[in-house]
Parts: structure tokens; sequence; C-alpha cells
């Protein structure tokens, strides 16, 4: 019964420690969609810009109506991003935090692969 009940434990604590991986690759995930999106405006804003640095004759008057658009979407964005860093760091720091009281058995010590990420 003893070794049922700790395998048991080690089987929820493995199962804690998936999910936890789980939601950590997802909020990478979103942020790495979020830093696309953000580079996909910021090279229409660029677009924008060197067309309107064309020469336009005088006669013509070019209403921009989307940049504006395209501002308050990066903007909103960049919050985006700067939350989802928020959460990533939390749920970093509460493994860690784990590790530090040893609240974690010795296999789910495996490292978070995070190079390359922000």
């Amino acid at each position: 019964m003893r070794n049922a009940a700790a395998g048991d434990a080690s089987t929820q604590s493995a199962d804690r420690n998936d999910g936890h991986h789980s939601i950590v690759s997802d909020v990478l995930s979103l942020i790495e969609h979020v830093q696309a999106s953000i580079a996909l405006i910021e090279a229409a804003l660029e677009r924008e810009a060197a067309l309107g640095n064309a020469d336009i004759p005088a006669n013509i008057v070019v209403l921009d109506d989307v940049t504006p658009r395209y501002m308050k979407t990066s903007a909103a964005l960049s919050t985006c991003r700067a939350g989802l860093g928020v959460a990533l760091h939390i749920l970093l720091d509460a493994r860690t935090t784990r590790h530090e009281t040893g609240a974690l058995a010795a296999g789910d010590r495996r490292p978070l692969h995070l190079a390359g990420r922000a």
C-alpha cells in the first residue's frame, strides 16, 4: 500500500509539473505571436512612411486613416506583450520558489528551455 501511495504522489507531482510546463509553453507561444504581430505592424508603418515621403503632386490629397489604427493596435499589443511577460515571470518565479522550498520531487527539477525567447 505504501508504494502505491508513493507512486500516486509522484504521478500527481509529474502531472502538476507537466501542467506548469504546458502553461509556460503556451505563454511563450503567445508572446512570440504578439511580437510577430507587432513586427508586421511596424513594417506596414514603415511602408506607409516611405510612401508618404514619395513625391506626391500638389493636386493630390492623401487621407491616411490607417496609420492611427496601426499605432493604436501596436500600443495595445505592446501592453499585451508586457502583461504576458509579467505572467511568464510570475510562473517562472513560482516554479523557482517551489524548488527552493523543496516542494518538488527530484524528477520535477528539469530546466525550462527559454533560450532565444523573450
